[in-house]
């Protein structure tokens, strides 16, 4: 029973088949920073690095089941959230999520594939906002997300980005941050937004080269953060820190679907 004492992050997404993204891309993430994982898969998706070709969707009660029986099995310190789906799965994460407060997730909105294809069921944005975003400690948002969750066409500066985010954290989130990877410039800053606080920038320079699963891996360094007891600031920080030194150092990959875990 020695595993069960130590912090685990419980993984809540899709699985790709190619090893892009999804929750593989999280237990590689996690585990190279010293944090142990435990699962629960919300959909089984069919994918190469270019194009999601199926998704099958797993029922909601038993990914509430898979994640109640990690969370019973564990010491669970984390809880890192994907791809979701359908509405039906969002209520009921959201459920396990209230029956756990005092274990802080971090919520990696997945709403569409960068091919195009839709993640997240039509009508299950609003239930996320109302029954999920509320309960989770961080939700981080691309600008492309930040834009579908508030409504509005995409901002074009970090002033718009800043007033988007602004009212989607008076409405719905606890911490919100906004991911600058999709806008242009010699830099990419990362914002997070609180309540009463002023923003925090997170500046690295803007690398000539792209991955699969950086959302992914990013979430998932935060949480792991998180799940070693840093504060929401640090794990911000290390995390955006941990995927600026992965793309430094790995070669430029083919662009393909967004992140699912």
């Amino acid at each position: 029973m020695a595993l069960r004492r130590e912090p685990h992050v419980l993984v809540v997404g899709g699985s790709d088949s190619s090893g892009g993204a999804g929750i593989a891309c999280d237990i590689e993430t996690i585990s190279s920073l010293g944090v142990r994982t435990c699962l629960a898969v919300t959909a089984v998706t069919v994918q190469t690095h270019e194009a999601v070709r199926d998704i099958r969707h797993l029922q909601p009660g038993l990914v509430a089941d898979q994640m109640r029986a990690a969370l019973q099995a564990n010491q669970v310190a984390a809880i890192k959230i994907g791809m979701l789906a359908t509405a039906e799965i969002v209520v009921a994460v959201a459920d396990v999520l209230r029956e756990n407060p005092h274990v802080p997730a971090v919520l990696d909105p997945v709403l569409a594939s960068t091919s195009g294809r839709a993640l997240l069921e039509a009508g299950a944005i609003a239930v996320m906002k109302r029954n999920l975003m509320p309960l989770c400690r961080l939700v981080t948002p691309n600008l492309i997300e930040l834009a579908l969750l508030v409504g509005a066409e995409l901002a074009v500066d970090e002033d718009g980005a800043v007033w988007q985010g602004q009212g989607l954290l008076a409405a719905e989130a606890q911490a919100l941050l906004i991911k600058g990877g999709h806008a242009s410039g010699s830099r990419s800053t990362d914002i997070l937004l609180r309540f009463d606080q002023a923003p925090v920038r997170f500046d690295m320079p803007r690398l000539a080269t792209s991955m699969r699963g950086t959302g992914c891996m990013l979430a998932s360094a935060i949480a792991a953060h998180l799940a070693k007891a840093s504060p929401l600031e640090d794990s911000v920080r290390k995390g955006k820190r941990f995927v600026f030194e992965k793309l430094q150092n790995t070669r430029p990959a083919v662009k393909g679907p967004a992140c699912l875990s």
